[in-house]
């Protein structure tokens, strides 16, 4: 194998935004993925970038709205880098409003949002249109945030692997020996090693169930109703999910409550009755304790950090923990927000 500086353990959205930006910065990274590119919470179908409410603020928020933020020019730079698609759009997103006491609620947020969010987008309640690809609302209003943004999980993580290629990195498939400081970015199974390192658990993992259907709305917003994403791509499918399931029997199988989810989606969205059905997905997507990413070293493991848990904001939220775990690592730079720490979760 080739000389490495460090070595990156883990082949899904952060392990590879991770080793992106470390050779983005001029180091030799080694990625090492057990199973495949994107396996896990990252070979999803989802993909939507979406933000938190503009209210509490807090450091997890904070740090959110900048990824969100580095989004657009990340997301470029690995496509001019692999010249492969990531999907990527800053499209905004919908959501209908149910009574007079929610539109009050999204029309003081929209206002928090014009200070906490830096006038980088809107939170704003706008009028129903009609449009086939509106939810319906009992209001006729609908809160419309100009900050989300949608990515196409397998493209990105595709993308992610040629871009590190592309300059210079290895990826390893299998066994491989790790060179220099290690970063473990092993999603579920990680927090379980973690968990048994420290003899405590710092995390687990949640299931989720998605689908994808045939219906071109490419240029459209998502939707978010009643806890649903509804999600269109590029490429022509719109993605729907997610179940969230902390009691599972098998992680990767689907079952009826994705048919129950489906449905939910076409009640609605009626405009996505009939759309065929491409694909349907189950998976781990790792949660640690505090629910924040956890980010930083190992504790009492010199030369080994742990960048864990993006759970479900991890595409999200990964430009901006690329960001500091490369601060980290290569110039010793602590730039970790307060609650993001792997102590948080103990």
């Amino acid at each position: 194998m080739a000389r490495c500086d460090l070595t990156v353990r883990g082949g899904g959205v952060f392990g590879l935004s991770i080793a992106y930006t470390l050779a983005r910065r001029g180091a030799k990274v080694r990625l090492i993925e057990t199973a495949q590119i994107g396996a896990g919470a990252s070979g999803g179908l989802v993909g939507a970038l979406s933000p938190h409410v503009p209210e509490n603020w807090n450091p997890k928020k904070a740090f959110q709205l900048d990824s969100l933020l580095m989004a657009e020019a990340f997301w470029a730079g690995v496509s001019a880098a692999s010249g492969l698609p990531t999907g990527y759009a800053r499209l905004g997103r919908l959501q209908p409003l149910a009574d007079a006491q929610a539109v009050q609620t999204a029309t003081a947020r929209g206002a928090s949002a014009q200070t906490l969010w830096q006038q980088h987008a809107q939170w704003q309640v706008v009028p129903a249109s009609g449009s086939a690809w509106e939810p319906a609302s009992p209001t006729g209003l609908l809160i419309h945030d100009t900050l989300s943004a949608r990515l196409h999980p397998r493209q990105a993580a595709a993308a992610l692997a040629a871009a590190l290629t592309a300059l210079d990195g290895e990826v390893v498939l299998g066994a491989a020996e790790d060179c220099g400081p290690v970063i473990h970015a092993t999603g579920t199974a990680g927090l379980q090693a973690l968990s048994d390192a420290l003899g405590r658990p710092v995390g687990g993992g949640v299931k989720g169930q998605a689908l994808s259907l045939r219906f071109a709305a490419r240029d459209q917003p998502q939707l978010f109703v009643d806890g649903l994403h509804i999600v269109p791509h590029a490429d022509g499918s719109v993605a729907i999910g997610s179940t969230s399931e902390r009691v599972w029997t098998e992680a990767t199988s689907t079952d009826a409550q994705l048919d129950a989810l489906h449905a939910r989606a076409v009640a609605a969205l009626p405009c996505l009755a009939g759309a065929p059905v491409l694909a349907r997905w189950a998976g781990l997507r790792p949660r640690a304790k505090s629910r924040a990413p956890m980010l930083g070293a190992w504790p009492d493991r010199p030369g080994h950090f742990i960048a864990n848990g993006g759970f479900k904001i991890g595409f999200g939220m990964a430009p901006k923990v690329a960001e500091v775990m490369a601060d980290l690592v290569l110039d010793g730079r602590d730039t970790i927000p307060q609650g993001f720490r792997v102590e948080d979760s103990l």
